[in-house]
């Protein structure tokens, strides 16, 4: 059986600062290239890297990021 995701939970590079509440020049693959210890892509397509948003969260509050929000 193929593992199911929600898709509401998959998130982007805009997706992430609107969901941490930070403006949108604060772009993942900024976090990305920043801090090693970024949560991991779920899928990469040739553009875009998806991630499963609790990854994200996890991330952001171990961190003390801006809370987040779904």
């Amino acid at each position: 059986m193929e593992p199911r995701v929600d898709v509401d939970l998959l998130v982007g590079a805009e997706e992430i600062p609107a969901r941490l509440g930070l403006r949108r020049y604060q772009r993942a693959y900024e976090f990305r290239s920043r801090h090693e210890d970024f949560a991991e892509p779920l899928v990469r397509l040739k553009r875009t890297m998806v991630r499963y948003w609790p990854d994200v969260e996890r991330w952001a509050r171990s961190t003390g990021r801006p809370k987040g929000r779904r």
